[in-house]
């Protein structure tokens, strides 16, 4: 893959348009246009990990979000200046990677259902053990692919929303740069490749779309049927991004909620520094007595720490990341003290904070909400005619196309709509449904 191509500012679906001049570049646009659309609006009400804050703020899509977003820029800039550096009299736009990386870090969330991960569980669970099975038949009939539904994957989901001409919008979707959209895609290949993980970075609908972006860019492909291709070099870094945020600010997330002691979480925070570098944290740490502070402090200084070795490691191992033979994240191949504090921080995370009873009490709501929202809206749009269908049909936006002819769309359609809700709405309705809530009278 050659850096030349691999930047592009070209518009998907908006290709034969000739813009007039901006200001602004192309992928400073790419992120504008993502941070005041409504899609990116409703992570606000979105679960990260914990619940929707009550007195205590903890983290939703949005802030995390604009977090990732934050440390994806300064990695871009990192491996900018660095291939600036090693190419000084190239006419590559290297400048740019930063805003890519930005970008794409704001739109990569933006495909997650309501409630978290714990959303995207519940729906493949509906389709592989649930009242959803009973479908499969029928979409195989179709020729179409039950594993899109069965390993229901919100960063292919992101990509449809993106790229998807839904009822009265335009062509090509939010029409971002064709780079924007590849540095989305972590998993560039299809469900039939989703394999126990249950990973894969686009719908047979967006299979096309997909292909588009890496012919333009010049993405490797590794196989057709299935498709398969090589990553886009600048996904890794939109990976890293996250990596690092949700790793740390879980932690910070963990002791405001009092999951974690203070000295438990500044004990686990300054693992990732060595030791001669210790009385120096320790002395800038002592300046302040606010304990929120001081842990503020030790993640602002990883986080830092973290983006220097990722960036590190991308530069070093350009040649493996343009061939494609570069293989497993960024974060894997950190420093030995930073990578074993981030393997500690990753244990103790899966056992006292995804294991909390709050986060359970989120995943089993979100297992009864969408099962029930899923029984009702496919039964209405699978008999339209019916009375009830035709009043539930009425509250799914007219975007959405509850007249695809085949199994398969119909499920998507209903996939579109739940996937798009925040969790307030998505439980507002099924109390609705349910009769357990009625509009005031």
């Amino acid at each position: 893959m050659q850096w030349d191509r691999l930047l592009s500012g070209r518009r998907f679906g908006m290709e034969e348009y000739h813009e007039r001049k901006h200001e602004r570049t192309d992928f400073q646009r790419d992120y504008d246009r993502l941070i005041f659309s409504s899609p990116f609006r409703r992570l606000q009400n979105k679960t990260q990990v914990f619940p929707l804050p009550g007195y205590i703020f903890v983290h939703n899509r949005l802030t995390h979000s604009l977090e990732v977003s934050c440390v994806g820029r300064s990695l871009g800039n990192n491996v900018a200046k660095g291939l600036m550096q090693k190419y000084p009299n190239g006419s590559v736009n290297f400048p740019e990677i930063g805003s890519i990386v930005s970008a794409a870090c704001l739109a990569h969330d933006m495909g997650n259902p309501p409630f978290g991960h714990s959303g995207e569980r519940a729906i493949s669970a509906y389709f592989l053990e649930g009242n959803g099975k009973h479908l499969e038949a029928e979409v195989r009939a179709e020729g179409n692919r039950w594993e899109d539904f069965s390993h229901f994957e919100g960063n292919a989901n992101a990509i449809r929303l993106l790229t998807h001409q839904f009822i009265g919008r335009r062509k090509g979707g939010f029409a971002l740069t064709y780079s924007t959209l590849a540095s989305i895609v972590k998993y560039p290949y299809s469900s039939e490749l989703s394999e126990k993980k249950g990973k894969f970075g686009f719908f047979q609908t967006e299979e096309e779309s997909f292909r588009r972006i890496a012919a333009e860019l010049g993405i490797r492909q590794l196989s057709n049927r299935p498709a398969r291709f090589v990553r886009y070099p600048l996904v890794y870094l939109v990976e890293a991004a996250d990596d690092i945020c949700y790793q740390i600010m879980d932690i910070e997330d963990a002791y405001k909620l009092k999951l974690l002691s203070k000295d438990e979480t500044i004990g686990y925070l300054l693992g990732f520094f060595e030791k001669d570098r210790l009385p120096h944290i320790h002395k800038i740490m002592n300046m302040v007595d606010d304990t929120n502070e001081k842990i503020a402090y030790l993640r602002s200084c990883i986080i830092g720490r973290l983006v220097d070795e990722c960036s590190r490691i991308f530069l070093e191992n350009e040649e493996a990341l343009l061939n494609g033979t570069f293989e497993g994240p960024l974060i894997d191949r950190i420093c030995p003290t930073a990578k074993e504090a981030y393997k500690n921080c990753s244990c103790m995370a899966y056992e006292k904070i995804y294991k909390a009873k709050d986060v359970l009490d989120i995943e089993l709501a979100g297992y009864r909400i969408f099962g029930s929202l899923m029984d009702s809206l496919l039964e209405a749009i699978t008999t339209p005619t019916h009375a009830y269908s035709k009043l539930l049909l009425q509250r799914i936006p007219e975007q959405y196309n509850t007249q695809e002819p085949s199994t398969y769309g119909k499920i998507q359609c209903i996939l579109d709509y739940i996937s798009g809700m925040t969790d307030v709405y998505a439980l507002d309705l099924y109390r609705k449904i349910t009769g357990m809530s009625l509009p005031a009278v």
